[in-house]
């Protein structure tokens, strides 16, 4: 495969942004097998944002032909106080999120914080190292990457997580560090600091946030007011009516799909949408739908620019994109549905 098929895989979305696409591109021209990761909390069941928009990211990656990780972080889990901060629950669940996504994304590999600080006695020297060249007010400033306020009242074992997971990318040794957009500063302040310590500098890839089912609403979870808007409308365990789990039955996926918030008309931050652009037509290329003659019958949108048009001109109603997105989201998800809920362990464990 030439660099220009990798890079437009790389850059596919859910990808938003790559920086910088002048260092992919020298990447992927000098190393074979660059070294991609994702750092993932353990903290609930998994969702359609957590598995299937990361999912598809990291079939990109293997396909462009990374050697491709997700990092099941248990101690940032900890810090973050998931799952109840009980760490014999986030030992237990890091086993069903690496089945889901080995199943999801086959090729992947999957390394846990714990076995990486186990092998890596270096570990801790190179955090306090990275810790002197970084201050107080630049750490409190990335606290977003948890789902954290910088004015909330903090244990001080929490202001360490960016410090680690900056160091996990030094740690393995990695080319490239990937994350949704509310990772991004983390990995902008590593991209920052590695150079003064004579470490290699990691090219950062950021993909689409998808948002819950809710209405948007802005939290105060970072200073700028779009992207603070992004990160506290995503899909997320903290709002379950609004999140779609991979586990849920075909009933509870649509019944929480057709209740969705989706104003006729409106496109900017409409999570149907959303669902359409970054799922349904990933998987079909197009989408079709079903509705009587009166209401101008069965329509096949060949492009998210066509369906977009016609729900904006109020062309399309609705209720009808809902349903037409319900069976797709339903057969994405089904093959890590059947594995996840045959084991009664998982949603106990998980807290569902």
């Amino acid at each position: 495969m030439d660099a220009e098929r990798r890079i437009e895989l790389v850059e596919r979305p859910p990808t938003e942004e790559v920086v910088t696409h002048e260092e992919l591109r020298e990447l992927l021209e000098t190393v074979e097998r660059p070294r991609h990761y994702i750092g993932l909390e353990i903290s609930g069941p998994l969702h359609l944002g957590s598995l299937v928009i990361v999912g598809y990211k990291l079939r990109d990656f293997v396909e462009a032909g990374f050697r491709t990780t997700v990092f099941l972080a248990d101690w940032h889990s900890y810090l973050n106080d998931k799952l109840g901060g009980d760490w014999d629950r986030i030992r237990r669940a890091a086993r069903y999120y690496a089945d889901a996504y080995r199943t999801f994304a086959p090729g992947i590999e999957v390394e846990t914080g714990s076995d990486l600080y186990a092998r890596t006695p270096e570990y801790w020297e190179w955090m306090v190292r990275f810790s002197k060249k970084v201050t107080l007010p630049r750490v409190v400033r990335t606290l977003t990457i948890m789902g954290r306020r910088a004015e909330e009242s903090l244990e001080f074992a929490q202001y360490i997580y960016p410090l680690m997971q900056a160091t996990d990318i030094k740690a393995l040794d990695l080319d490239l560090a990937h994350g949704g957009m509310d990772q991004r500063k983390v990995h902008m302040l590593a991209r920052d600091v590695f150079p003064r310590l004579g470490w290699r500098k990691p090219v950062a890839v950021h993909h689409h946030l998808l948002p819950g089912l809710q209405a948007p609403r802005a939290e105060g979870l970072d200073e700028d007011s779009q992207m603070d808007l992004r990160i506290s409308s995503k899909m997320s365990k903290s709002k379950p009516e609004g999140t779609l789990y991979v586990h849920e039955p075909p009933e509870v996926v649509e019944r929480k799909l057709m209740s969705a918030w989706c104003p006729q008309g409106v496109v900017d931050n409409n999570p149907v949408l959303e669902i359409a652009k970054y799922i349904a037509f990933r998987e079909r290329g197009e989408l079709r739908v079903e509705r009587p003659s009166k209401y101008g019958g069965d329509v096949v949108y060949g492009s998210y620019e066509e369906l977009e048009r016609d729900f904006r001109e109020g062309k399309l109603h609705p209720m009808d994109l809902k349903r037409a997105v319900v069976g797709i989201v339903n057969e994405v998800i089904d093959p890590v549905r059947r594995i996840l809920t045959a084991d009664e362990d998982y949603l106990r464990i998980l807290g569902t």
